[in-house]
């Protein structure tokens, strides 16, 4: 395994160098100058479209033609980013680029939010109807038919499919295993099997049951677990202003008696913040494109908006609370884990979901533990789900339908792997994918940003203002 270790180092640091965060970052600017600070300055109009149609009922229609709602189109893409990036992926985060990661997160995300709509535009745009009558859609149809680029399509496809054994699962399983190991003595293997066997069951009803499920699962977990947030933060809110201090102390290497003598640099803060956001949030990946396509949704900018609903939620609502949990309840010393970071001493700290669970272990005691598993466990298995789907796209659009039997066979298969591996290694693996994934997706999207943009004013045009 350490020769893998040792691949993995090299292509992740040539993957997730400045360049590619310069591109990933680039995008998300150039997209939010052009559009006129979208995110901002169109805020009550991609709420209203978004969150706030759920409440009328609007959101959950369909006409029948062969697609999901928008909203079980919403909470699937939910499904796959809201994963245990939101828990282990904060600490992780904080762990190894110091507070200042916790800013990187929010400005990936802040622009992040302009990536998304605009890949989600295009995949609106570029869908096709599939052998059975539902939409089919994602990055690899609009390379491909947009681009005119058979082979970035062809490597897109490639990387998802690997990155969904990444992302959407080993680093999920394995945070499963970890949490349940640690709270409640479960074996990781029984762990690998019980998730192989529910998995299995929801994927044979293809992406109907799979949308079915996850709007119900989502809304749950994500009020679940921001009820018990919620409360650690009103026990320790005397805290939270010193919290912010840190994380924007951290982010430009303001705090040098504690960041510069425990070793994170400004960097480092900023690969890992970034990388972690476009973990937790996706924007950029191409990956929720494939499901935002298969909505009942006329509007090409409308869809659009959900995708930037969807980066909000997962980055800007759920890791910031996270973030907090963790600075704010005294469990996480930056000069203690930045002294260790790098070294052995680092194994004896408590990192990923033992650090989160510590935190809310603050307030809840020995429920803490208990706390952060159960939702470690409805998390990743949302992401199950909802990776799931993707990697089914990617392999029908390499290999054809007949062989997505296979690969659903074997994505279930490796969530046993996947909880039963080394945590280090799993985070690594999925920053190579992620890195991998992006890059044809981001080149093609800027590539096509003129059609984006056209599709905008046409919108804007209707809209009357």
């Amino acid at each position: 395994m350490e020769w893998l270790k040792t691949v993995n180092d090299v292509v992740r640091t040539a993957v997730w160098g400045p360049p590619m965060l310069v591109l990933l970052l680039g995008a998300g600017v150039y997209f939010t100058v052009r559009t006129g600070f979208f995110q901002l300055r169109r805020l009550p109009l991609w709420l209203k479209k978004t969150i706030f149609s759920c409440f009328t009922g609007k959101a959950r229609e369909k006409t029948g033609a062969g697609g999901i709602s928008q909203f079980g189109s919403m909470c699937t893409a939910l499904a796959a980013t809201v994963g245990t990036g939101n828990i282990a992926g904060v600490a992780t985060a904080l762990t190894l680029g110091g507070p200042g990661a916790v800013f990187w997160m929010w400005v990936s995300a802040f622009f992040g939010m302009m990536t998304a709509f605009a890949e989600n535009v295009l995949g609106v745009k570029y869908r096709e109807r599939g052998p059975d009558g539902k939409w089919r859609g994602g990055p690899m149809l609009y390379l491909k038919n947009g681009l005119g680029s058979p082979l970035l399509a062809g490597l897109f496809s490639l990387f998802c499919v690997l990155a969904s054994f990444g992302i959407g699962n080993m680093s999920q399983c394995n945070s499963i295993a970890q949490g349940l190991s640690g709270s409640f003595g479960v074996p990781p293997l029984a762990t690998g099997l019980v998730t192989a066997v529910c998995l299995g069951a929801v994927m044979l009803g293809g992406l109907s049951r799979i949308a079915s499920v996850t709007e119900k699962l989502v809304p749950f977990m994500a009020l679940f677990y921001m009820g018990g947030a919620v409360a650690v933060l009103v026990l320790h809110r005397a805290a939270v202003p010193a919290a912010f201090v840190e994380i924007m102390g951290g982010a430009f290497g303001l705090r040098a008696g504690v960041s510069g003598v425990a070793g994170y640099g400004v960097m480092q803060a900023v690969q890992c913040g970034i990388s972690r956001g476009v973990f937790s949030n996706e924007a950029g990946l191409g990956s929720s494109v494939m499901v935002h396509a298969a909505a009942d949704v006329k509007e090409p900018c409308e869809q659009g908006m959900w995708a930037v609903f969807e980066v909000f939620f997962d980055t800007i609502v759920m890791c910031t609370v996270t973030a907090l949990v963790i600075l704010s309840s005294g469990v996480y010393d930056p000069a203690r884990y930045g002294l260790a970071a790098g070294t052995p001493l680092m194994a004896s700290l408590a990192t990923g979901a033992r650090l989160t669970a510590s935190a809310f272990s603050t307030v809840f005691g020995a429920w803490g533990g208990g706390f952060v598993s159960l939702s470690l466990v409805l998390f990743a298995f949302s992401t199950l789900l909802g990776w799931s789907y993707y990697g089914q796209r990617g392999m029908e659009y390499l290999f054809g339908e007949r062989f997505v039997p296979l690969y659903k066979f074997l994505f279930v298969g490796m969530t046993v792997v996947g909880c039963t591996m080394e945590l280090s290694l799993a985070w690594e693996i999925s920053d190579t994918f992620n890195g991998l994934m992006a890059l044809p997706n981001v080149l093609g999207v800027l590539a096509l940003s003129g059609e984006v943009l056209a599709e905008w004013k046409r919108y804007r045009g209707t809209l009357g203002r």
